[in-house]
């Protein structure tokens, strides 16, 4: 049959998809990514972090409803954390979807009874085949008032690391080059497996993995930090001077009703530990604008700690109330305008930190992989931009370029969120 596997959400879900699909291609089926086509079945992988994700996700299940009434699908199965989460509020509300799909069901959807999302180290890459995401755990044992991830997930369980060189092997046999490592946290990757934190001798043994060029790490819980990280991120050439940590606030009655721990004065210091360990690191972050006990005076306390750090990245969600949360009980009394407005203010400031940041960068020549091309330039990316979510590098047609190739380009403009380039020869 044809399958087309619709991807919502985190680069986390990406991940699930591809192994989902690995074993249905095993099957003998053929697997698409997010077509438009006519197709046997299409899975839906939905997302259901907060309100936006959920509402997302079920206007897709409604479209492809829609289309199989027109009769361009003939069968709709819905996976992922909407599944998880709200299944039997699904199951009566959508009778025309032909199965959900909880995680442990999974082996059902891919005709498997030793099916489990985080053991297998098969893929069929959805992203371009010159980068990939790496899974290293799943679920988080963090208790963040405002997050339904644990509900979701559950628990961390950490993928050991023997599976992992294995995965990236097999990745970089198939033309990756640069991975991304991704989980609910880093930080406290294999806890579970050995009571420790493990992630600086995973780090050393896949920079022994033959083929990958650049690994960057992503979701950095900041709590505990763990600074010998950045020892291996320094001694091993393939570590991209990138670090994706999310802070949330820096209010301390904030960070303690969000139950982050920690507080303003350690996460400045590890931010100064971090950048005098690493002084040409990018810093990437995550804010919550509109928290429900947010003040006026706490949100300009953010907005100048935004200022005073100016991260080289950084993206504001509005607070989003989840049932089942310990934030749940206290209501949702800011209005989505006032939230937005204070996401807005937060985001003018970045652009004008980001533009400042660019144009410190007119005039030197840096490292880019080329992610595509179109019809007047090629799209690229330094170390210091993940795919999606970062800036690009945008390179005129003088020379031929090759996709998914590394080049030497001289930066010749800068833009808020973009910047201009030639290939050097």
């Amino acid at each position: 049959m044809t399958i087309n596997i619709i991807t919502l959400g985190c680069s986390k879900n990406i991940v699930d998809s591809e192994v989902i699909a690995a074993q249905l291609q095993r099957l003998g089926h053929r697997v698409l990514f997010e077509s438009a086509m006519k197709s046997d079945i299409v899975i839906l992988n939905t997302c259901s972090f907060i309100g936006d994700a959920r509402e997302e996700s079920v206007n897709e299940i409604l479209d492809q409803v829609q289309r199989k009434q027109q009769g361009l699908v003939k069968q709709i199965y819905v996976v992922g954390c909407l599944a998880q989460r709200n299944k039997q509020d699904l199951v009566e509300s959508l009778p025309e979807v032909d199965g959900i799909f909880t995680f442990s069901e999974l082996k059902d959807l891919v005709a498997s009874d030793s099916f489990e999302l985080l053991e297998t180290s098969e893929r069929l890459l959805s992203t371009p085949n010159h980068y990939a995401y790496l899974k290293i755990s799943e679920g988080c044992d963090h208790q963040c008032s405002y997050c339904a991830i644990p509900l979701i997930r559950d628990k961390q369980v950490s993928k050991p690391i023997p599976l992992l060189v294995e995965e990236a092997q097999k990745l970089a046999a198939q033309g990756v080059k640069e991975l991304m490592l991704i989980a609910q946290d880093l930080t406290y990757y294999g806890i579970d497996l050995t009571g420790k934190r493990e992630l600086a001798p995973l780090m050393e043994a896949l920079a022994q993995v033959q083929g990958i060029e650049w690994i960057r790490l992503h979701y950095a819980y900041p709590l505990n930090f763990p600074f010998e990280i950045l020892d291996v991120m320094k001694q091993y050439p393939q570590y991209c001077h990138y670090l994706d940590i999310p802070i949330q606030h820096i209010n301390d009655d904030i960070l303690r009703s969000m139950r982050r721990g920690g507080s303003a004065a350690y996460i400045y210091e590890m931010i100064d530990r971090i950048r005098e360990a690493v002084p040409d690191i990018a810093l990437r972050t995550s804010l919550i604008s509109g928290y429900p006990t947010e003040t006026k005076e706490q949100h300009h306390e953010l907005v100048e700690f935004v200022r005073k750090t100016r991260f080289d990245r950084l993206g504001v969600f509005t607070y989003s109330q989840e049932d089942d949360t310990p934030a749940y009980s206290l209501g949702d009394p800011i209005k989505m305008s006032e939230k937005n407005r204070r996401q807005r203010e937060i985001m003018r400031l970045q652009e004008k930190i980001s533009l400042e940041l660019n144009e410190s960068r007119v005039g030197q020549t840096l490292k880019v992989i080329i992610d595509s091309e179109e019809a007047d330039a090629y799209i690229g990316r330094t170390e210091y931009d993940s795919p999606d979510v970062d800036n690009c590098v945008i390179i005129s047609k003088k020379h031929a370029l090759t996709v998914g190739e590394f080049y030497q380009v001289r930066i010749t403009e800068a833009a808020p969120y973009d910047l201009y380039g030639e290939v050097v020869l």
